[in-house]
């Protein structure tokens, strides 16, 4: 039998050396962040757990530790055709399919641990939209109890201020990364895998919702429109931003981003302080909403570049710029003899995928949705698993996940 390959290769720790310092310095110039390198690490491979605030995080995570890391990364990243093949070359990320229990990456996982690398998670799947940490799945207590290694939990702080996830541009600003906790695996060892969720979801939650410093940036607000689509006068809406004001496209409310993050209304009070309090207004709103009015009529229409991700491999363009209506027990993408319906009820999942795109689970196929600046995905999560819920009868609508 011939003898499995090895995942771990003598060239990622040469590819490592040769790029840490093009990184730390993209990181200093660009993030200002002060990277805290990891002293306690030894000669042991670690699993690395990590909240998630900007598309540089695992950048961070690297400068912390002297040997590579080896990342958990969504499908999405090695769809991408050659750069995906060069990524995969030079740094071997694990490979995980976000709507399913993805045997494979945990085996691959074991196989890492086994041949002594880090293995780095960024347990949310998700970057934050509010500035707190997200839901995190209580799968990984039970991945980080069969892997056995020592757990490092790395903190992230002040990346939701300098490049929150619905933003185009980044903001002056100062962030810290470093390893808050450390533990061992004599320490988790007796806890079952609720109490090391409990543990873990209490170590890696950070909340940057609320002043935590000023953010300086003179198109602060640009972008907004990705997260926020329901206005709190006149309810289902679209916005539009430019400069550091946001604007109801509906009624024509405006709101200015201040630099400590604070939302303040052009004309009269907000009742909103912070984005996170929107965002839960939101989601308050959604886990409400009656849909039945929108079976027949779209709660929202815009345009959007259709692809199939094939795989591993590429994004196969099959539509441009194609029309799109939100319905409640559908989408409906295209015109005429054109259309792709879509039914929730052959929709596995959703996932927003960076800042303005949006990927369907759609029975063995993976669809994405990638539109202009403005695309909000997130409201298609939010209205795809309200609608499921609701269908299968759940009574604890406070509590409906939401996709994020």
């Amino acid at each position: 039998m011939k003898k499995r390959e090895a995942w771990i290769k003598p060239r990622h720790k040469v590819v490592t050396a040769l790029i840490r310092p093009i990184v730390a310095l993209i990181a200093v110039l660009r993030y200002h962040v002060k990277i805290d390198r990891f002293n306690e690490q030894g000669s042991r491979n670690w699993l690395i757990l990590s909240n998630h605030q900007t598309d540089f995080d695992q950048f961070f995570v690297s400068l912390a530790f002297k040997n590579p890391v080896y990342y958990v990364a969504l499908e999405d990243l090695f769809s991408n055709g050659f750069i995906s093949r060069v990524i995969s070359w030079l740094v071997a990320p694990i490979p995980f399919m976000k709507a399913s229990a993805d045997a494979r990456s945990v085996m691959t996982c074991f196989r890492v641990a086994r041949e002594g690398g880090n293995i780095a998670i960024f347990p949310e799947g998700n970057r934050t939209y509010s500035g707190r940490t997200c839901y995190i799945n209580p799968s990984i207590a039970s991945l980080a109890k069969k892997l056995g290694l020592p757990i490092a939990i790395f903190r992230i702080e002040g990346g939701y201020g300098v490049k929150p996830r619905w933003a185009v541009k980044g903001r002056r600003g100062r962030m810290r990364a470093y390893v808050r906790r450390v533990i061992e695996p004599e320490e988790y060892k007796s806890l079952s895998k609720e109490e090391l969720y409990e543990l873990l979801c209490r170590e890696l939650w950070v909340d940057e919702a609320a002043d935590t410093g000023l953010y300086p940036c003179r198109t602060s607000a640009e972008a907004l429109e990705r997260v926020l689509y329901i206005c709190p006068d006149c309810g289902p809406s679209e916005f539009t931003s430019h400069g550091d004001s946001l604007r109801c496209k509906h009624c024509g409310r405006q709101y200015r981003y201040l630099p400590n993050k604070q939302l303040k209304a052009v004309d009269g009070e907000t009742p909103f302080r912070y984005v996170a309090d929107w965002y839960d207004y939101q989601e308050s709103y959604v886990r409400a909403m009656d849909l039945s009015p929108y079976v027949a009529m779209p709660l929202y229409r815009e345009t959007a570049d259709l692809s199939e991700v094939i795989v591993y491999d590429r994004k196969h363009l099959l539509k441009s710029q194609a029309p799109i209506g939100l319905f409640a027990d559908r989408l409906e993408i295209g015109s005429g003899q054109d259309m792709t319906v879509l039914a929730y009820d052959d929709i596995k999942a959703m996932a927003c995928i960076g800042g303005h795109k949006l990927n369907i689970f759609y029975k063995d196929r993976i669809y994405q949705l990638k539109g202009d600046r403005s695309f909000n995905a997130l409201k298609y999560c939010h209205i795809y698993y309200h609608a499921k819920y609701d269908k299968e009868g759940h009574t604890d609508g406070a509590f409906q996940f939401l996709g994020l």
